[in-house]
C-alpha cells in the first residue's frame, strides 16, 4: 500500500514569516506615539483571572469592537480572519461553516465540532446535522470574541475542549451610553457588492437610573448568491437573516450585579440548496433544493457577586439555548419532488423534518484568593451541570439522525499562584459524569452511562520585563457524541462500545512586550508558540459492510505553531498572524484533511488621529498543501494538492472627533481587490471574488 501523499513544503508562508516580523517594528522611526495597545495588550477573561494576553500562558487571542468594524463581517466566522490558528471549514455562508483550530474542525465530519467548544454570554452552542454548519448567528450582535487554542481550555469549559474553545461576548448598553448619559441610539446600514449584501441595524440603549441598564438591537441581514474570483456564482449562499438581543443589566447593591439577556438569530431560505457546507457551483446536484426555516435563541440569567471577602466572588448562571432547523419540499433543482420512504434509508434526508438541540444549563463557581509573603494565590472552582436534547421529528424514519438526551455534570477548578511577580503557575481539573438516553426511534440503543476527565498545567516565567517564556501541558478526553453512540439502520446497530477519545497537547512559547520600542508611547509585542498534540481513540466513521455506524479507528498527531505579533503608535501599526499546523494519521502518515495549510495575515496600517482616519492593507498568503483521505473499506489512501494563493485587501475608517460629521462611522474596504480565484484547502466552496464593502454608523447619546 502506497501511502499516496506528498510531504507538505516550507513554501510561500515560511519564506514570507521572516520578513513580516522584520517589518513589524520597522517603519516607526518618524513616527508620533501615543501607546495604544496590540492585539497582545487586550484582557482576557477566558483563560480564569483576567490578565493581557501576552501574560497568559496559552495561546489567547481577543478580537475587539473596533476589529469587527473594521472587517464589517458578513458571518461570523469573517471575524477570526487576524486570529492565527483558528479559522472556518465547510463554507463562507451564514449556515455552513463550523470551527478549525490547529487542525481540528470540519463540517463533513460527524462530532467533528464536538472537539471545540463554542460559548455565546457563557451559554454553550452546539449542533450538527448532514450537510449544514455548526454554529448560526449575527456578527453585528457581539462587541468581543475571544479564541483559546489547544485543550488548556478544558478545565473551565469541558473535557472535550481538544481542538480548544471560543467565546463570544454580546454587546452592552454600557458600550455606547456615555458615563454620565442616560441613553444612546445607534443606526447602521451596510452594503456589499458581491452578492448585493445589505445590512440594516439599530441598536437602543438606555440608563433609567444609577444602577440599570437596558439594550435593544435589531438588525436585518440579506444578499444574493456571491461569485467567486472567476466570475462563476455560487449556488445556495444566498440568505436573508434577522436578528435581535435584549439585554438589560442591574446593579443589585454595591456588590451584587443581575444580567439577563435574549439572543435570536433567524434565516428563512426557499428553494436553497440542502448541502450548505459547500459545492454549489455544479449545474447538477444529488441533493437538490429545500426549503428552510433557521431559527436560534440563547438565554442568560447571570448572577455575579464581588464578596468583601477576598474568598467569597460567587457566580450563578442559568442558561437555555435552542437551535432549531425546519427542512420541507425538497426537489430536484427542476423541481422534480424528492423521496422520502417509509423505511430507514439515507435518502430521507430528504423528508420533511425539524431537527434542534435544545440545552439547559446551570453552572455556579466561586474564586477565592490568598496572600502571602511575596505570593499571591487564586483558585476558581465550581460545577456545570448541562441537559440537551436533540430532536429529529421526521416524517420518515431516520437513523443516521438519532434523537436522544444528553444529560452531564461537571466539577472543576483552576488555580493560580503568582510568585515574586515573576513566576506563574496555573493547575487546573476537571471530570465530567455523563448519561446518554436514545430516543424512542433508536433501535438498539440503551442508556450509556460514562465520565471524561481533563487535567492541564501551565507556567510563564519572566525572565526579564520584556521577556517571558511560557508552557503547558494538557491531557483532556472526550465522550461520544449522541450521533456517534445511536446512528443506526436496518443492517447497522448503535455503536454502543464507543471509548472516549484521548488527547495529551504539550506546547511551549516565548513572548515579548516592550513600550517605548522607537519613540515614546510606542508598544511592540511578539508571542510564538509551538505545540503537539495526540489524540488516541479517534472516533471515525466505518466501512459500509460493518455493522457499526462509528469505531475507533485513528490516532492522530497535530503538530505546528503560531506567531502573533504587533507593533502599535498613534500614527502607525502593524499586525502579523502566521500559523501551521499539521495533522498526521499515525498509523498510516498522510497528512489529515482537517489540516490548515500554512497561512500569514500581515496588516500595515496608518493613521492621521486628527480627522479620525484609520487606513491600511491586509496581505493573507496561503501555502500549498497535500492532504489525504483513506478509504477504511479498501485501504486505499486518496491525495488532493491545494494551490497556494494570496488574497490583498484594503481598508479605511474615518470616525470624524468633531464638526458637523461627529459621531458618525463610516468604514470602507475592498476585499479580495485582485479578484483572485482560489480555494481554501478546508472549504467545499471557491473563495469570494472581489467584494467592496461600506457601512455607515450614527450615534446619538443624551
Amino acid at each position: 500500500m502506497t501511502h499516496g501523499a506528498q510531504p507538505r513544503r516550507p513554501g510561500l508562508a515560511c519564506l514570507l514569516i521572516t520578513a513580516a516580523v522584520a517589518l513589524v517594528a520597522a517603519p516607526a522611526s518618524a513616527q508620533e506615539t501615543s501607546g495604544t495597545g496590540t492585539f497582545l495588550g487586550r484582557l482576557i477573561f477566558g483563560a480564569g483571572r483576567q490578565k493581557v494576553a501576552i501574560d497568559t500562558p496559552q495561546s489567547v487571542t481577543a478580537v475587539e469592537q473596533e476589529d469587527l468594524d473594521r472587517e464589517q463581517p458578513q458571518t461570523v466566522g469573517q471575524a477570526l480572519r487576524n486570529v492565527p490558528g483558528a479559522q472556518i471549514a465547510g463554507s463562507d455562508r451564514p449556515l455552513g461553516f463550523a470551527f478549525n483550530i490547529r487542525g481540528i474542525g470540519a463540517t463533513e465530519q460527524t462530532a467533528s465540532e464536538a472537539r471545540i467548544i463554542v460559548n455565546v454570554d457563557g451559554v454553550p452552542k452546539f449542533y450538527e446535522q448532514y450537510r449544514l454548519g455548526s454554529f448560526f448567528s449575527e456578527p453585528e450582535l457581539y462587541r468581543r470574541v475571544e479564541v483559546l487554542r489547544g485543550p488548556g481550555s478544558a478545565t473551565l469549559y469541558g473535557s472535550g475542549a481538544i481542538g480548544g474553545a471560543i467565546n463570544f461576548e454580546t454587546k452592552d448598553a454600557g458600550d455606547f451610553i456615555p458615563e454620565g448619559g442616560r441613553g444612546a441610539v445607534r443606526l447602521k446600514f451596510g452594503l456589499e457588492s458581491n452578492g448585493n449584501g445589505r445590512l440594516f441595524s439599530g441598536i437602543y440603549a438606555a440608563r433609567p437610573a444609577d444602577g440599570a441598564e437596558f439594550l435593544a438591537a435589531l438588525g436585518y441581514r440579506t444578499a444574493d448568491a456571491f461569485k467567486d474570483g472567476a466570475g462563476t456564482t455560487v449556488r445556495g449562499s444566498d440568505f436573508e437573516a434577522p436578528s435581535g438581543l435584549l439585554k438589560g443589566t442591574f446593579r443589585l447593591s454595591d456588590n451584587q450585579t443581575l444580567r439577563l439577556s435574549w439572543q435570536r438569530f433567524t434565516s428563512d431560505a426557499d428553494g436553497t440548496t440542502l448541502a450548505q457546507t459547500g459545492g454549489g457551483n455544479a449545474t447538477t446536484s444529488a441533493f437538490g433544493l429545500v426549503d428552510r426555516e433557521v431559527t436560534d435563541d440563547t438565554i442568560s440569567l447571570d448572577w455575579r457577586m464581588q464578596g468583601e471577602s477576598s474568598w467569597l466572588n460567587p457566580r450563578v448562571q442559568l442558561a437555555y439555548s435552542d437551535t432549531t432547523v425546519v427542512q420541507d419540499n425538497a426537489r430536484t433543482l427542476t423541481g422534480t419532488p424528492q423521496p422520502c420512504l417509509p423505511t430507514p434509508s439515507n435518502l430521507n434526508v430528504f423528508c420533511d423534518v425539524t431537527y434542534a438541540y435544545r440545552t439547559a444549563m446551570l453552572k455556579a463557581e466561586n474564586t477565592a484568593s490568598v496572600s502571602g509573603a511575596g505570593w499571591d494565590a487564586f483558585l476558581t472552582f465550581g460545577v456545570q451541570a448541562t441537559s440537551q436534547d436533540r430532536i429529529a421529528d421526521s416524517a420518515g424514519p431516520l437513523g443516521f439522525h438519532p434523537e436522544g438526551t444528553d444529560r452531564k455534570v461537571g466539577l472543576y477548578a483552576q488555580g493560580e499562584i503568582v510568585i515574586g511577580d515573576r513566576l506563574t503557575l496555573v493547575p487546573g481539573a476537571r471530570i465530567d459524569f455523563a448519561r446518554r438516553e436514545p430516543g424512542a426511534g433508536v433501535t438498539g440503543g440503551r442508556v450509556v452511562e460514562d465520565d471524561a476527565s481533563a487535567l492541564t498545567f501551565s507556567a510563564l516565567y519572566k525572565i526579564t520585563d520584556d521577556v517571558s517564556v511560557f508552557g503547558s501541558i494538557a491531557r483532556t478526553e472526550r465522550l461520544p457524541t449522541l450521533d456517534e453512540l445511536y446512528s443506526w439502520s436496518g443492517t447497522k446497530a448503535p455503536a454502543l462500545d464507543l471509548r472516549k477519545e484521548r488527547a495529551v497537547n504539550a506546547e511551549i512559547g516565548l513572548a515579548f512586550s516592550r513600550q517605548d520600542v522607537l519613540r515614546q508611547g510606542d508598544s511592540l509585542e511578539i508571542k510564538a508558540t509551538v505545540f503537539r498534540n495526540r489524540i488516541d481513540d479517534l472516533i471515525t466513521t466505518t466501512p459500509t459492510t460493518d455493522t457499526v455506524f462509528f469505531r475507533n479507528l485513528a490516532r492522530a498527531e497535530f503538530t505546528g505553531g503560531e506567531i502573533e505579533a504587533g507593533y502599535e503608535s498613534d500614527r502607525f501599526f502593524t499586525r502579523v498572524a502566521y500559523s501551521r499546523a499539521e495533522g498526521k494519521d499515525r498509523d498510516y502518515g498522510y497528512t489529515i484533511a482537517t489540516s490548515p495549510a500554512d497561512s500569514l495575515a500581515l496588516t500595515l496600517g496608518g493613521r492621521l488621529p486628527g480627522p479620525g482616519l484609520e487606513f491600511g492593507w491586509r496581505g493573507t498568503f496561503v501555502d500549498s498543501i497535500t492532504t489525504a483521505t483513506r478509504n477504511v473499506t479498501t485501504g486505499v489512501i486518496t491525495p488532493t494538492y491545494y494551490s497556494p494563493y494570496s488574497v490583498h485587501d484594503f481598508f479605511v475608517s474615518w470616525k470624524p472627533q468633531s464638526g458637523p460629521m461627529e459621531g458618525f462611522d463610516i468604514q470602507l474596504a475592498v476585499e479580495n481587490a485582485f479578484d483572485e480565484d482560489y480555494r481554501n484547502n478546508l472549504s467545499l466552496d471557491r473563495g469570494r471574488g472581489r467584494t467592496y464593502k461600506l457601512s455607515l454608523a450614527r450615534a446619538l447619546t443624551w
